[in-house]
């Protein structure tokens, strides 16, 4: 009980800074602004304490299955804080690290039909309220933080046998809200989602930013223009692909231990007969 209630406290903590990353970051932060992020904050690590001190799971997947949450959690850290640093210090000179990589990244990751230049087309009618070589460079910082993340995941799935290294999967606190019991065969739903979940998640990054200029043409695009809105934009268009595209590999690994358990059952059938 201590220890779950230490956990859970030290997560709602985390979550909390990870909120208040951009607030504590930046150089000037307004009232409103920072009375809006300590609210937020607040919310998200009580959400996050209640999660993870209850015995049973309500919502959040592969909450026994380390490091999938984890990797998620710093994915997005890491992304807050980079797109933070770079708002705090554009136009600085000389730049510091992170801006040279960033701008190295634009360069190389700013090609036709890529999704950071899709993005820098969905702010180009804003060229004259935001700094888009700012932009593209933290779109191309996340981007390349995100797909580390992806590729560190993949890695740890295929070849360090997660989630079975240390202790059995149990499916029903790690799946909440699949029911295995429902429609057709377990493996036939969890190929068919994880499925979806990696087509979408490739397309997320080309899709968002048409969405996004079609949300600046039909409304204000004012809020955009607030330093933190701004950062949190451009960390979701690389936060959700990631997300979607780890869920997708992680029911892929579910899969194939669920049918290697069926394929050693029915050998055993076989030997027994």
């Amino acid at each position: 009980m201590v220890k779950r209630i230490i956990g859970s406290a030290l997560r709602a903590v985390l979550m909390a800074v990870l909120v208040a990353v951009p607030s504590l970051v930046l150089p000037s932060t307004t009232n409103d602004a920072a009375q809006i992020t300590a609210l937020v904050a607040l919310v998200a690590a009580v959400v996050t304490f209640a999660e993870y001190y209850s015995e049973y799971p309500t919502f959040l997947e592969f909450r026994d299955a380390a490091p999938f949450n984890r990797l998620r959690f710093l994915g997005l850290f890491f992304c807050v804080l980079a797109a933070s640093i770079l708002t705090a210090s554009h136009g600085d000179a000389p730049p510091n690290a992170l801006q040279s990589f960033s701008d190295g990244a634009a360069q190389m990751l700013d090609i036709p039909f890529s999704p950071i230049r899709l993005l820098m087309i969905a702010f180009a009618d804003m060229a004259h309220l935001i700094a888009l070589d700012l932009v593209a460079e933290m779109a191309s910082a996340v981007f390349v933080i995100a797909g580390a993340v992806l590729l560190l995941f993949w890695i740890h799935a295929r070849f360090i046998f997660w989630p079975i290294r240390k202790k059995a999967f149990n499916f029903w606190i790690n799946l909440p809200l699949f029911d295995p019991t429902s429609g057709r065969d377990v493996l036939f739903r969890l190929k068919r989602d994880a499925s979806l979940n990696l087509v979408l998640g490739f397309l997320l990054p080309f899709i968002l930013p048409a969405l996004l200029k079609l949300w600046i043409g039909l409304f204000d695009p004012a809020a955009l223009t607030v330093p933190e809105v701004m950062i949190w934009v451009v960390c979701a268009w690389a936060f959700l692909p990631l997300t979607l595209m780890m869920r997708g590999i992680a029911l892929l690994r579910v899969a194939a231990l669920i049918e290697e358990k069926r394929r050693r059952a029915y050998a055993q059938e076989l030997q027994a007969a």
